[in-house]
């Protein structure tokens, strides 16, 4: 895969730019393209990662530690997504509050900081996907220029790992939020038994997983690959024992398997 005419169509459009806070989550998208920025702007690149009660604690140790090698300015915001009216019914376009908030914050902090542009890491293939936070990223004016170069997810990983960036093969890690089937609303106590039932997964050294949300039902996602060791008798017992003492009564496994985004199928 020759990715490098789109990476360097990625440093000409950074290039161009005075300064930059870039929307940086920690994932594989946001990584990358706040690699790149800091490496062509340097000092003229901000980070901004917020935290809430949906974030998880690992994506958040990344962030900051990838943000500190990098040796350059990272703004950590706390803020309370559950507190912004709509968003904890849980509706479809649940994430166009979440991301609304999250560009808003953005947008303040570049003001105050005479900062030019704010970016995300968006890729291409989100424009063929349920991203109800484009929208938001639009009202606020924020640029998209791993879209604008013409990367995919694909080429990202590629070019990460070229880059040496050890995110070039992580999974998927959206906001805990996204384990709740739409209309089921989500709370405080959901959030953090979704979260620990998941490090319970991760305990067994499992890295594509989900834990879906389903009240006092838990509905555990890995690849099929992974489903053997789930079902040996005392990884079973074991697994099943814990999830309940999270207080899920029912715990079962999908054996349609691991899919990022399965929850999006009623749409």
């Amino acid at each position: 895969m020759d990715v490098e005419p789109n990476v360097a169509r990625l440093r000409e459009l950074l290039g161009g730019l005075d300064s930059v806070l870039v929307a940086f989550s920690g994932g594989v998208d946001s990584t990358f393209l706040l690699h790149e920025a800091a490496a062509v702007l340097g000092p003229r690149c901000v980070a901004l990662t917020t935290v809430s009660p949906t974030t998880p604690q690992g994506d958040l140790d990344d962030a900051v530690r990838f943000a500190q090698a990098l040796a350059i300015t990272h703004l950590v915001r706390q803020t309370d997504e559950l507190a912004i009216p709509g968003y904890a019914e849980n509706p479809v376009n649940r994430c166009f509050f979440c991301k609304d908030n999250l560009f808003v914050i953005c947008a303040a902090e570049a003001r105050e900081r005479g900062i030019a542009v704010v970016l995300d890491g968006a890729n291409l293939d989100d424009l063929h996907d349920h991203r109800p936070g484009l929208a938001a990223a639009a009202e606020q004016g924020v640029r998209h220029p791993l879209v604008e170069a013409g990367l995919t997810k694909a080429e990202i990983r590629a070019a990460s790992r070229a880059a040496g960036l050890d995110t070039w093969d992580r999974p998927a890690s959206p906001c805990l939020s996204s384990r709740f089937p739409y209309g089921t609303p989500i709370t405080r106590e959901a959030l953090a038994r979704v979260a620990a039932a998941e490090d319970v997964l991760r305990a067994l050294g499992l890295r594509d997983l989900r834990v879906r949300h389903h009240d006092t039902l838990a509905r555990i996602e890995v690849p099929v690959e992974a489903m053997p060791m789930l079902l040996d008798p005392s990884v079973r017992e074991r697994v099943t024992a814990e999830l309940r003492r999270l207080g899920y009564l029912w715990v079962t496994l999908d054996l349609a398997g691991f899919r990022s985004g399965s929850l999006n199928d009623v749409l």
